[in-house]
């Protein structure tokens, strides 16, 4: 399925149009979520001395940049979500930079790592090469990229006013292998449950 520039801009102004109109009860409704097995899984893969340089890509509300902030690391947000970054700067007093996924503009080499959890799934797979390559860029060397996505068969298209693409951890190897990554480690959340009730797949990835 090839998208084009048009396509591509609905895309983005709808989900992000979605996730601006639901901002308040997404807040609430993701506040207590535990993701802290995912935040240990990225911090005790970055090698060197804390405090690290984290940017968390697709960073909603900013429930996660508070929790960076608290032990100790320099975290920076970035969302698409207008609403999302204002309420992201206001919670967490971090830095957050309101973009979109498909027109990034980020600083080179500035991060020890990044924490894209439950948001690369919202890239259309025709973009995904280049997005991927443009988060490394953002990494120093040897940096780590951590992500979580709900797993698929590798499917992509519109869930309610949201659009997502959907990989298998084949297909998501071979993604990350092409854009200069080599693999860490990867688990299925959430933990302790059969294999067809646990829909995340999250997985390490350092810089090569």
């Amino acid at each position: 399925m090839k998208l084009d520039p048009q396509d591509l801009a609905q895309i983005t102004t709808t989900t992000l149009g979605n996730y601006n109109a639901v901002a308040e009860g997404f807040r609430e409704g993701t506040r207590d979520h535990d993701v802290s097995q995912n935040i240990n899984a990225l911090l005790r893969n970055i090698q060197g001395q804390a405090p690290f340089q984290i940017l968390d890509f697709g960073c909603g509300p900013g429930r996660d940049l508070q929790t960076l902030t608290a032990m100790g690391h320099i975290a920076t947000g970035l969302d698409g979500s207008e609403r999302f970054a204002e309420m992201a700067r206001a919670d967490s007093g971090c830095e957050v930079l309101h973009q979109n996924f498909l027109e990034l503009d980020l600083p080179a080499e500035r991060f020890d790592g990044i924490f894209a959890n439950a948001s690369l799934f919202h890239v259309p797979r025709q973009e995904l090469p280049r997005v991927l390559r443009e988060l490394r860029a953002a990494l120093k060397p040897g940096g780590v990229l951590f992500s979580s996505n709900p797993r698929g068969d590798n499917q992509e298209g519109w869930k309610g006013e949201r659009y997502g693409s959907f990989h298998d951890l084949e297909s998501w190897t071979a993604l990350l292998t092409d854009a200069g990554f080599v693999e860490v480690e990867h688990y299925y959340r959430p933990a302790g449950l059969p294999r067809d009730q646990q829909p995340w797949l999250a997985s390490v990835w350092r810089k090569a």
